[in-house]
């Protein structure tokens, strides 16, 4: 049921990916620059897939939301303002605009599809790197090379992943608006 705004199904689908992606925070591995490797961009990247522009983004202000509020949502159980004001709150942040520019691209095609996962992750990867710049005081060349250099080849594999698993996912349940 819907009066213009979010029916059930937005509700139930958007809590679905926000969930997701909190389990999925907690597949992390440590690195050495303290930005660890986790599933989460998976996860957004999904949401965007499956539930388009506006729910993938709304999953992930979500996601968002309740870990900024303290819960325990993000990598290694953690959670708070000090967690999205530190070092690794770039990607944080730009998860609704990930999910948001590869919702755009999605059902339109494998063309747009790769554009848009591609200009998600191009956001995330420049939003982490800018704010890991801006907290620690590092040089754009050792925030590339903390943020983005490690997680090119993970950051290939898991937009593909996403979008070859999300499309096939999507044709067959009713998940797009």
């Amino acid at each position: 049921m819907t009066d213009g705004g979010l029916s059930t199904k937005d509700i139930c689908f958007t809590g679905i990916f926000t969930a997701m992606m909190i389990v999925m925070a907690q597949i992390s591995i440590p690195m050495p620059l303290g930005v660890p490797m986790t599933m989460q961009t998976f996860a957004v990247s999904l949401a965007g897939v499956m539930l388009g522009a506006k729910r993938g983004a709304m999953a992930a202000a979500l996601y968002v939301l309740l870990g900024t509020a303290g819960l325990p949502v993000f990598a290694n159980f953690s959670g708070g303002l000090g967690i999205v004001l530190g070092p690794t709150g770039g990607f944080i942040i730009s998860f609704p605009v990930m999910a948001a520019l590869i919702g755009l691209g999605a059902g339109k095609g494998a063309h747009c599809l790769i554009i848009g996962l591609a200009a998600g992750t191009a956001v995330n990867s420049a939003a982490g790197m800018a704010m890991f710049s801006a907290v620690t005081g590092r040089g754009l060349g050792v925030a590339f090379s903390a943020c983005v250099l490690p997680f090119i080849p993970t950051a290939v594999i898991k937009a593909f992943a996403a979008g070859m698993l999300g499309s096939k996912i999507r044709e067959r349940l009713t998940v797009s608006a």
